[in-house]
């Protein structure tokens, strides 16, 4: 089976923009959903749905990678979960490296679903001495110390930064220099890379931020239809509602 080192997906070589790429793992997970419910076809629309697009943009994907399903019976299920699996690299065996065994990344090596979506977690790796030998998912941690030498012998080039945001930068740079080119940032740090490198940052802080913002907006619109939300607000101003003439009249 072959590495990661001696095949990288072509899609940007074929044209296909980030934005379709960045969708392709929501249609590949819908497609694989059905499949394992032996869904044979399904139609734009349904596939949309399942995905959380609109058809139009999915059709619009599809055509990139020369998929147009057909009229009056759909996209193939089992040919389009392939077809996808190819365009993103996940038919080979991506050997990948975590950094950082702290509690995410000890919850990242335990995660199931790498080795089912064509990813391979080749080492562990942790700068606490204390931490070298000790069994994680069933792996036992290895020191930094042999970071160059675990990405040399495994083929890595795919690495997962899990480690506190102080540390990220000096393991990217280690990273970088050991021949990794893709990098996943857990790190509440924006890391900085030479050309030629690939980094997908995962901040969950931000993410719950901006789920806070969404909240916040919903309880306010929720606010101001409450009966006599406008009057209140109009009173507290000082002006009518319709923002001209004061609520009330001097005597």
């Amino acid at each position: 089976m072959a590495t990661g080192r001696t095949h990288r997906p072509a899609t940007r070589s074929r044209g296909i923009p980030e934005a379709t790429v960045a969708r392709l793992p929501l249609y590949l997970r819908a497609l694989t959903a059905l499949s394992e419910r032996s869904v044979p076809t399904v139609s734009s629309e349904e596939l949309a749905a399942a995905a959380g697009v609109n058809s139009a943009k999915l059709r619009k994907d599809f055509s990139y990678l020369g998929s147009y399903g057909t009229r009056g019976v759909g996209y193939d299920v089992e040919y389009l979960v392939y077809q996808i699996s190819r365009e993103l690299g996940l038919t080979q065996d991506w050997p990948v490296v975590i950094v950082g065994i702290g509690n995410l990344g000890a919850a990242l090596a335990n995660y199931g679903g790498f080795a089912s979506r064509g990813f391979r977690v080749a080492a562990l790796i942790d700068a606490d001495p204390a931490m070298a030998g000790k069994p994680v998912a069933g792996m036992p941690v290895q020191h930094t110390d042999d970071l160059e030498t675990i990405i040399d012998e495994n083929g890595v080039s795919i690495g997962v930064i899990a480690t506190p945001a102080g540390a990220a930068q000096q393991v990217c740079d280690r990273l970088v220099a050991a021949g990794v080119t893709s990098i996943l940032n857990f790190a509440p740090t924006v890391l900085t890379v030479p050309d030629g490198v690939d980094v997908r940052k995962v901040d969950l802080s931000i993410e719950l931020q901006i789920l806070a913002f969404h909240e916040q907006r919903k309880a306010g619109e929720e606010a101001a239809g409450e009966p006599g939300a406008v009057l209140r607000a109009a009173k507290e101003s000082g002006k009518g509602p319709d923002g001209d003439v004061p609520a009330v009249m001097p005597a």
